[in-house]
C-alpha cells in the first residue's frame, strides 16, 4: 500500500469514525419530555402535561420530573379527584342526567342516537342504562369505559400519581375545580352537547389506533405529534371546533394568567394539566412564551 492509499485510508476511517460518533450521540440523546419550567424574573413554575388515563408501564417517570416535584412547595392540579367531598353531588346528578319522563332520545337527532346506540352495544351496555344521561355525561362515560377496554386506568393517570405523592406533603391547589368543569359541560346547549357527544364518539373509534401513539408523543416530549392526535377530529370536521375553543382554547387562557400569578409568588408550584393544554399555538406554553417569560422544555 502506497503511502497515499494509507493516507486516504486513515482520512476514510476517521471521517467514518466521526460520522460514528455523531450518530451515537445523537441516537443517545435523551428525548424530552412532557415537563416544562417556566420562569419569571423572581419564580420558577414546573408545568407538567397529564395523561389523565394510562399505564402501569409508563413508570417509574423521569427522574427530572420527579424531582421538580420534590423541589416544588405547592402542587397544582386542574381538579382535585382524590377530593370529591367539595363536589356537590346532588348537583352534579341534576346537571348529568335527565329528570323523570325526560331521555336521551328526545335531545339528540335520529342519526346521532343511532350511532350512540351502535357504540354502547360495542362496549356491551344496554340502551336503558345511557338514556338518562345527557350527552356532556355520556360522552365522560363513553371515554372512560373505551379507555378501560384499552387497559388504561386513571389510578395510573399522572395527576392521580402526584396527589398521591403529596397527600399530606405538600399544599395542593386547583387551577379549576371538579365543580367548574361540571359547570362548563353541562353549560352547553342542547345542540352544542349534541356536537361534543359526536366529537367524543370520532375519537372513540380513533382511540385504539392512536393509543401507542400518544403514549408515546407523551413520554419523548413530542409536541408535534401530541396536538395532531388531539386535533385530528375537529381537523376532519370544522364544526366540532367551536367545542374544542370552548373545552380547550377558554381554558388555557383561565390557567395561563393563574400560572403567571404563581409566577409573583416566592414559592415553587408543580402545576399538571392534561397534555391537550400545553401544545399548538393557543396552548399554555405558548401564551406564556408570548408573555415574555422564559420558556424550557426538560
Amino acid at each position: 500500500m502506497t503511502k497515499t492509499q494509507r493516507l486516504s485510508l486513515l482520512v476514510f476511517v476517521l471521517i467514518f469514525l466521526s460520522y460514528g460518533l455523531l450518530v451515537q450521540s445523537v441516537l443517545c440523546q435523551p428525548a424530552k419530555s412532557f415537563l416544562w419550567k417556566i420562569q419569571s424574573e423572581s419564580n420558577a413554575v414546573y408545568v407538567l402535561g397529564s395523561l389523565h388515563f394510562s399505564k402501569k408501564e409508563i413508570y417509574p417517570l423521569r427522574q427530572e420530573i420527579e424531582n421538580a416535584f420534590e423541589q416544588s412547595d405547592f402542587l397544582v392540579v386542574e381538579a382535585n379527584v382524590n377530593d370529591i367531598t367539595k363536589t356537590d353531588v346532588q348537583k352534579l346528578l341534576q346537571s348529568a342526567l335527565y329528570p323523570e319522563n325526560d331521555t336521551l332520545e328526545k335531545h339528540l337527532s335520529s342519526e346521532t342516537y343511532e350511532r350512540v346506540k351502535k357504540e354502547i352495544g360495542g362496549l356491551g351496555i344496554p340502551p336503558e342504562l345511557i338514556n338518562k344521561q345527557k350527552p356532556w355525561f355520556l360522552s365522560m362515560t363513553l371515554v372512560a369505559l373505551e379507555s378501560i377496554k384499552l387497559g388504561l386506568d386513571p389510578k395510573f393517570g399522572i395527576d392521580v400519581h402526584f396527589l398521591s405523592k403529596a397527600e399530606g406533603k405538600k399544599k395542593i391547589l386547583e387551577l379549576e375545580s371538579l365543580d367548574y368543569q361540571i359547570g362548563v359541560l353541562s353549560g352547553f346547549s342542547d345542540k352544542d352537547q349534541e356536537l361534543f357527544l359526536m366529537y367524543t364518539l370520532k375519537d372513540l373509534n380513533i382511540m385504539e389506533q392512536e393509543l401507542d401513539k400518544m403514549i408515546l408523543a407523551w413520554t419523548s416530549g413530542d409536541t408535534e405529534a401530541m396536538e395532531s392526535l388531539m386535533t385530528r377530529s375537529i381537523s376532519e370536521d370544522k364544526k366540532l371546533s367551536f367545542i374544542y375553543e370552548k373545552l380547550v382554547y377558554e381554558r388555557n387562557k383561565n390557567m395561563t394568567s393563574k400560572i403567571e400569578n404563581f409566577l409573583k409568588q416566592k414559592e415553587t408550584y408543580f402545576v399538571i394539566v392534561g397534555a391537550g393544554h400545553l401544545v399548538g399555538s393557543k396552548g399554555v406554553v405558548e401564551l406564556l412564551k408570548r408573555d415574555g417569560y422564559r420558556v424550557e422544555q426538560r
